[in-house]
């Protein structure tokens, strides 16, 4: 090779040297620009994700003193300014938040706003007439007479049921005088399965959702020597609960809870809230039998009031959970329900419900109880 020949190799290969250069400089400058877009995402994208979990963790629908409909985070602050997108999230994210993180195992069902939806007419001309209320609201046994007491709506709903007494001491009192009454699918040797499961929500209820102080008996009155006897389990029930009121005077309020029973091939169900719910019956001795008369070894002096309590309560039903009730059921004995004026013998269901639907039904039966306690009785 000539030296000219030299030269020209030469030029050409530094020249090759100098395009594998620039090319190494792009190629590093090309890296680094892509490694800095990454971060750069990778940054906007931790801060969006902060951003939500702040909002998932801090925000929450929550309102201040009675009569302040102000938005409100949980420190109590104003949420002012936000769009309706933004507030629909943030409706949702607390929601969320407040189903999953807020809400404790074996939390009672928040109250539902129930309006007034009546289906009978309800109105006090209607109310004054006498075979309108009977066909309507009465069911009378064929060995009593109703026409010995006094059947009259618009006394009923005068009377002011509201409690004397205040929560700090006790103020009703649930028993059972047929402790071992079961359902449909009951599990054998399960209390919670029982009319005494039952009584202990509906215990749970009329505590800690509308703050009364509640008694809640459980004694087996209808047990003898291991064995079901019912013949006089009304009499010791009747013993037993007369001493927890003389130590209880502040007790105003006496529940007997029942289920009834019926012919196998009925249900007593209705839904409520979405919920299939057991019928109610509510029971009412006149101490009166068409055989005997007046019953005077079984007197009475709150027959009048045992029936404005039951009528009230029936009426609320009518008002608010129309398919709720089967009526008011008149019988020819006494029951215990001279205990008290206020006292009760409710039929939750039959042997037919389920327990779940039994105990769906304390939960309008809490919200009516409450309403004629507080004085609303009359709608």
């Amino acid at each position: 090779m000539d030296r000219k020949q030299k030269k020209e190799f030469l030029i050409i290969a530094v020249g090759l040297l100098v395009l594998l250069s620039c090319m190494s400089f792009l190629l590093r400058s090309c890296s680094d620009q892509k490694a800095k877009q990454a971060q750069k995402y990778i940054s906007i994208e931790r801060k969006v994700k902060n951003q939500k979990d702040k909002k998932m963790t801090k925000t929450e629908v929550k309102y201040g003193e009675e009569g302040d409909n102000q938005l409100r985070d949980l420190d109590g602050n104003k949420i002012e300014n936000k769009d309706n997108s933004e507030m629909s999230e943030i409706i949702e994210n607390s929601e969320n938040h407040l189903n999953s993180e807020t809400q404790p195992a074996n939390t009672l069902p928040q109250s539902n706003i129930v309006l007034p939806h009546p289906i009978l007419d309800l109105s006090r001309d209607k109310l004054s007439d006498y075979d309108y209320l009977m066909n309507n609201f009465y069911i009378v046994d064929e060995n009593t007479d109703a026409s010995a007491v006094k059947i009259n709506a618009a006394e009923f709903l005068a009377e002011d049921f509201s409690l004397s007494h205040g929560p700090l001491e006790p103020q009703i009192l649930i028993y059972h005088s047929h402790s071992q009454e079961t359902f449909s699918d009951s599990r054998e040797g399960e209390e919670e399965d029982t009319i005494v499961g039952v009584g202990n929500y509906l215990t749970s209820l009329l505590s800690e959702k509308y703050g009364y102080q509640v008694i809640h008996i459980k004694e087996a009155f209808d047990m003898m020597s291991g064995e079901l006897d019912r013949n006089k389990a009304y009499n010791y029930a009747c013993d037993y609960v007369e001493k927890v009121l003389e130590e209880n005077p502040s007790v105003e309020v006496v529940i007997d809870l029942h289920r009834d029973g019926i012919d196998e091939d009925r249900r007593l169900v209705t839904e409520i809230n979405g919920k299939d719910t057991a019928q109610i019956l509510f029971y009412n001795g006149l101490s009166y039998t068409n055989d005997q008369g007046k019953v005077s070894y079984l007197p009475n002096p709150y027959i009048q009031d045992n029936l404005a309590f039951s009528f009230q309560l029936e009426y609320q039903a009518a008002l608010y959970y129309p398919d709720f009730y089967r009526g008011i059921y008149l019988a020819g004995l006494r029951y215990n329900l001279h205990l008290r004026k206020r006292a009760l013998l409710l039929e939750a269901g039959a042997q037919t419900n389920t327990v779940q639907e039994v105990k769906n039904a304390m939960e309008p039966f809490a919200d009516i109880l409450n309403r004629v306690l507080k004085g609303c009785g009359t709608g």
